[in-house]
């Protein structure tokens, strides 16, 4: 998305901003979707799996046609649309692993789920790049996306969709233990605000301290997600997006100069999508071994969740100090540990620590901690907190790095035993 915004005219401080679709969404449908999935029984579909399907194919449309935005208001709008959509996706899912699950297999369910998330990582960041090979141009007109990226999204909506409806009819829910009594509970007046109120007052302690973790580490990854691109084309490949204002496009010698620079920077984003596709690959690598070794130990997931964020924040800081892009993916390597960790330990300790009748609408209200840092990152705290450290766009990378550290430390907060490991 950030290479669509810089190729549609975006600067990299208007970036962040523009990503704000994605937590605002999430703030937003969410905890309703979460709510409404918990009182949800569909006799064939069960409890989940709706959300699902209506997600998956609104973001399937949305996918397609983001990369053929001609203007920026435009893939911005798309933005709104596909997040929305992939909310409505998102959390069910989460929530389906702890339906499906006996506590004594959450950690080995979680990591299981990261493992797979791993793999579209890194087939969906290396895509643009794979599709170039076959041929397919990077190049294109000033304010065009390229075809390479527009095949890639093309292919990802096609993927996401037929993924998902794999889930949809392979998949079975448990029903209600006690039907009649669910059915008395949906009949009863609509209390979603009272009730989504009276849960976030009352959230586990464990909770709100995850939910200081959550905020740190999600900062981190809005700030590489946002920025990630324009910081390394510039800073590690030293091909930053051309300014349309700096060059006159009716002397041809201009334009021909833009337009080398332009095709310049889309080959460096290709390999800087490559290179972050490698954080798929690490994190996939990661959950391998989680599997294997929770399929059969417990573990203690607050030490293992701690060191993970530690070294991805090196991982963000190794990004500032590399001068060979070839170095580009061992840091990569790193911020994947990370991410392996946060899709899997925080959900693993949550679901030991809430009711598991609510466990939709608890998810829901956790994803607050996720919204929320990467809101404040959109509005103003990136470019506000990287500006201290000079103009560069490769600070937001020390930024990220920094908050990833705080958010592993932060991990010493959590004392419950029950989420720390399991015990039978």
């Amino acid at each position: 998305m950030s290479r669509i915004f810089q190729t549609l005219g975006a600067g990299h401080d208007d970036i962040p901003l523009l990503w704000i679709a994605a937590p605002l969404t999430g703030l937003l449908v969410q905890p309703i979707v979460g709510y409404l999935s918990d009182r949800t029984w569909h006799p064939k579909l069960g409890r989940r799996r709706p959300y699902f399907l209506i997600g998956a194919i609104l973001s399937s449309i949305a996918l397609f046609f983001v990369p053929h935005s001609s203007v920026l208001w435009m893939a911005a709008g798309f933005l709104w649309i596909l997040d929305a959509s992939i909310n409505i996706s998102m959390e069910p899912f989460r929530a389906l692993v702890a339906d499906k699950l006996p506590e004594s297999q959450r950690s080995y369910g979680f990591v299981v789920q990261t493992l797979i998330i791993g793999i579209g990582t890194w087939v969906a960041s290396n895509l643009p790049w794979m599709i170039s090979q076959l041929g397919v141009s990077d190049s294109a007109p000033q304010g065009v996306v390229p075809m390479s990226v527009k095949v890639a999204f093309g292919i990802g909506a096609l993927v996401f969709l037929i993924s998902v409806l794999y889930t949809i009819f392979t998949t079975s829910e448990y029903p209600p233990e006690d039907m009649e009594a669910f059915e008395k509970e949906k009949q009863k007046k609509n209390q979603f605000i009272p009730d989504i109120v009276n849960n976030i007052g009352n959230m586990p302690l464990t909770m709100k301290k995850l939910g200081v973790i959550q905020f740190f580490s999600w900062f981190a990854f809005f700030t590489m997600w946002s920025l990630a691109n324009p910081a390394l084309t510039e800073h590690v490949f030293n091909a930053p997006a051309p300014i349309e204002a700096n060059f006159n496009m009716e002397i041809l010698e201009q334009k021909e100069a833009f337009d080398v620079a332009n095709t310049t920077f889309q080959k460096a984003s290709n390999r800087v999508g490559s290179a972050m596709g490698i954080y798929g690959l690490s994190s996939m690598a990661f959950a391998l071994l989680l599997t294997f070794y929770t399929a059969k130990r417990n573990i203690n997931r607050k030490y293992v969740h701690m060191a993970s964020l530690i070294l991805g924040g090196l991982g963000f800081i190794g990004m500032y100090l590399i001068d060979n892009p070839e170095h580009l993916k061992y840091c990569f390597v790193l911020v994947g540990i990370a991410w392996g960790s946060i899709l899997s330990m925080p959900y693993a300790m949550l679901s030991s620590s809430v009711d598991p009748k609510k466990m939709g609408m608890f998810m829901g209200i956790f994803n607050m901690f996720i919204v929320i840092p990467q809101i404040i990152a959109a509005l103003g705290g990136i470019n506000f907190i990287s500006g201290l450290l000079g103009d560069e766009a490769i600070n937001a990378m020390l930024v990220a790095g920094g908050s990833l550290i705080i958010a592993g430390l932060c991990n010493f907060l959590i004392t419950n035993k029950s989420a720390i490991s399991y015990q039978s």
